[in-house]
């Protein structure tokens, strides 16, 4: 009951949230991300606090770990979603009837929107300033392994939205106990739409036990080709990229696949991964083009489970083919429709690769490390979509509105 007379106290503030002006919203989005930045040190303090509770060798560690260049990061996140249009009231279309009816098609917001989430402390602040821009309250139940560092970044935003005259509820944060998880889920007619931010199992366990509607951001297995007609200096600086920028991220290199022909290229391609002692999972044949180039200790051969895996870590697979052909079957078998990436010189090839994969993000010559909300220009994300259904890829502004029809007339009746 406890649970859901705070749901319910969310669900109150949409009201409220729905007579706020852009203009104060604005201000009070800016300010909050300039209270962050002050307290800065409390919040890193409160961090250090959940970072203890969880071994550092745990992939989970560095999505969990927050910096004073991440706090940074976050605060100018937040500026930028403050300073986006804001999407409630955009007609999407218009049209008049031969009777003379007007219909309008308008975007509204969702109303309660509820993010489930794992050790990532940087969602609390990115849910709250795309919900509240785009209208919606927004319901976060975080994990135990970041109780601290959400409580103490929640705070900074109550703060702030008091000083605005804006409900704090419209910003509420669930215990971190999983008995409220399910009385989330399960708070038919007070929430809206859920979203689950984390690993497989909780998105699975989100989507098998919710009453309400859920969008998946799903797990990131990510793919990158290396065609026949690949350039290896691109090759070797985006699998680098891809692999080793943060090992954590849902967007990170999975599985390299590459072109019998181009074996020869491997050492170079994967040269720089030892240095971050990336441990590869190699077929027989590329086992064979890595072997007296990359370090033993770092070379393993690969086994069935070594393909559809998300790592999360500094570990790869790698996968040699004959074809392109192959190269796609082998990504459409494993891959979770989140980002996959080809490197070819070869226009034709890329244009086959961009429409033949069935992914959120399909990459030609470029890292699949950009999958991310503000690096597309949306100032933060929600979540990175791998459904077709309402939404796909990384979920911004746009993506937390659905719509509704406005008719008017003059009297008009249906015979």
């Amino acid at each position: 009951m406890k649970y859901l007379n705070i749901i319910k106290k969310a669900a109150a503030a949409v009201k409220s949230l729905a007579d706020v002006g852009d203009a104060q919203i604005r201000e009070a989005l800016t300010d909050t991300a300039d209270a962050l930045l002050a307290a800065k040190e409390a919040i890193l303090e409160a961090n250090r606090e959940d970072l203890l509770k969880l071994d550092s060798s745990d992939p989970k560690y560095d999505r969990l770990k927050l910096t004073p260049e991440r706090i940074d990061g976050m605060a100018g996140d937040m500026k930028q979603v403050a300073s986006l249009p804001s999407p409630p009231g955009n007609i999407l279309s218009e049209t008049v009837r031969p009777n003379g009816m007007k219909i309008r098609k308008i975007s509204v917001p969702f109303g309660v929107v509820g993010v489930v989430y794992e050790a990532r402390p940087n969602v609390t602040f990115d849910v709250f300033s795309l919900c509240v821009k785009s209208g919606n309250v927004c319901l976060l139940k975080g994990g135990s392994d970041a109780d601290s560092s959400n409580r103490a970044l929640v705070a900074v935003i109550h703060e702030t939205l008091a000083k605005h005259g804006i409900d704090p509820a419209v910003c509420t944060l669930l215990p971190p106990e999983r008995d409220a998880t399910r009385a989330l889920l399960e708070a038919v007619g007070l929430v809206d739409l859920v979203i689950p931010r984390g690993s497989s199992s909780l998105i699975n366990y989100v989507r098998d036990n919710a009453k309400v509607p859920v969008i998946e951001t799903g797990a990131g297995i990510c793919h990158t080709y290396f065609d026949k007609d690949g350039d290896r200096e691109k090759g070797r600086a985006i699998v680098t990229n891809a692999k080793t920028r943060r090992v954590s991220v849902c967007n990170a290199l999975d599985c390299l696949v590459v072109h019998r022909d181009r074996l020869e290229d491997l050492p170079y391609i994967c040269e720089e991964l030892a240095a971050s002692h990336v441990v590869i999972y190699a077929d027989k044949p590329s086992l064979d083009a890595l072997s007296g180039h990359y370090p033993d200790a770092l070379l393993q051969p690969s086994t069935p489970e070594s393909y559809g895996t998300e790592f999360l870590d500094y570990k790869m697979s790698i996968r040699t083919v004959d074809t392109f052909g192959e190269a796609l079957e082998h990504i459409a078998t494993h891959s979770s429709k989140h980002s996959e990436c080809i490197i070819s010189e070869s226009a034709e090839t890329a244009r086959i690769f961009e429409r033949q994969v069935d992914a959120a993000c399909v990459y030609t010559n470029v890292s699949t490390a950009f999958t991310d909300g503000a690096q597309f220009g949306f100032g933060a994300e929600i979540g990175i979509s791998t459904q077709k259904m309402h939404a796909r890829g990384p979920m911004a502004l746009p993506e937390l509105t659905t719509y509704k029809y406005i008719i008017t007339g003059n009297g008009q009746t249906r015979r």
